[in-house]
């Protein structure tokens, strides 16, 4: 069959149903996360984390979702109403939100697996011929027809997406794969401390970008299987991927830039140093990830907002952005900032400079503060006259987080504000 067949794939995507684990609480993100789930973090001036996985699924034809949602999920499910709600029932799509609710027992999700166990219900419901499931906190841009197209064609009883990466990277972070010529994977261990390597790529590893394709009566059987596994962890990649490699046919699909051929940009944004950087590459001239690009649109919830403003035009005190992005609703008075993405109603006042930083929405950049290489949560005040990221002693004194990159993290609980839902 050909695989460039444009109704070839809109028949293998229409007749896939998506599921998107959106569960996780981001740890490593520490306080940015305490009042959100990772996948309703903001990034990149207007969206969230959740609209990449979400737009890659209605850019790819595949138009039956539901988002697995469990820890702190009033905002990501707040944005999931406002923003992606509006498909018909009666042409066969939606979105829906499948919340923990002990369906087939009487605990919440126990992992990634029992989160799909625990609606297999569901799934039947729908009758689809394929299940993908993915991960509903990176960031990336992917078609997943091409996906579905070699899941088919190689036979396969499930596909796993998979990335090459550096040895070093994947070392207890990620799931890694051994795969024979033909892309068939026979080994597969997750988060090893000493990851194999590709042989012939010495220092680099393939790992597992947590999403999945599966035939949809062998998805049924292999969760069957292991919810009757007493030791069982519940997750795919720790323990029902790994039981399956003997005996089934499991096929890696590598990640690959369509025009390029070589891996295609993926970030996962689970740590401060990693969400800051993957916001600061976005403010380069040529981006890699291009939210600019009309043929594969990123959706999201917005309200309605005036434009950003940028006010007062004197040598020392003009408001100005520079390789930055600016998100609706923000004025810029009488301060300078560069290399920074500033997100919706955001207010900094006169004589500031902010250089390198993350400024979600509704903050307030009090007058004459210095602020470089931070990341401030919603709803902050930074007061008049402060020098952040500069000294980490200092900003460690004053009560803010610093990573071990040297990026200093600001939230309202941080500045003695009452913390609340974001």
């Amino acid at each position: 069959m050909d695989d460039h067949n444009p109704r070839y794939v809109s028949r293998l995507t229409r007749n896939t149903l998506a599921l998107v684990l959106a569960g996780g609480r981001g740890s490593r993100l520490y306080e940015l996360t305490n009042w959100r789930a990772k996948p309703a973090l903001y990034f990149g001036g207007k969206y969230r984390i959740i609209d990449f996985p979400l737009s890659n699924c209605v850019n790819s034809g595949i138009r039956q979702i539901g988002v697995l949602t469990q820890y702190k999920a009033y905002s990501l499910i707040r944005h999931l109403m406002r923003g992606w709600s509006h498909f018909k029932k009666e042409f066969g799509e939606f979105v829906e939100i499948l919340p923990a609710s002990q369906r087939f027992s009487d605990d919440w999700y126990q992992g990634t697996a029992d989160a799909v166990y625990q609606n297999l219900d569901i799934i039947r419901a729908q009758q689809p011929d394929h299940v993908l499931i993915l991960s509903g906190d990176h960031i990336y841009k992917m078609d997943y027809g091409p996906m579905l197209v070699e899941h088919v064609e190689s036979g396969a009883d499930m596909t796993v997406c998979c990335l090459e990466v550096p040895v070093a990277e994947a070392a207890n972070t990620f799931g890694v794969m051994q795969v024979d010529t033909s892309g068939r994977v026979v080994g597969f261990e997750e988060k090893p401390a000493e990851p194999r390597e590709i042989p012939g790529k010495p220092g680099m590893c393939l790992a597992s970008m947590g999403n999945y394709v599966f035939n949809t009566e062998f998805l049924y059987e292999q969760l069957i299987h292991d919810a009757a596994v007493a030791d069982s962890t519940r997750d795919f990649g720790h323990d029902v991927i790994p039981a399956m490699i003997a005996t089934c046919h499991v096929h890696a699909y590598p990640f690959r830039d369509p025009q390029t051929g070589e891996k295609a940009y993926w970030r996962d944004v689970g740590t401060l140093d990693s969400f800051w950087l993957a916001n600061m590459e976005l403010v380069s001239t040529t981006p890699r990830l291009n939210l600019y690009e009309r043929e594969w649109p990123l959706w999201t919830y917005q309200e309605q907002l005036p434009p950003a403003k940028f006010v007062w035009d004197k040598d020392d005190r003009r408001g100005e952005a520079l390789d930055s992005m600016v998100a609706g609703g923000v004025i810029v008075s009488g301060s300078h900032v560069s290399g920074s993405v500033i997100f919706s109603n955001a207010r900094l006042h006169s004589y500031s400079r902010v250089h390198a930083s993350v400024i979600l929405p509704e903050t307030e950049v009090g007058r004459r503060v210095q602020m470089q290489n931070t990341i401030v949560d919603r709803g902050c005040i930074i007061p008049e006259g402060m020098r952040i990221g500069f000294d980490s002693e200092e900003d460690r004194e004053n009560g803010f987080r610093v990573s071990t990159g040297g990026v200093v993290l600001i939230t309202r609980g941080m500045l003695g504000l009452a913390e609340g839902s974001a």
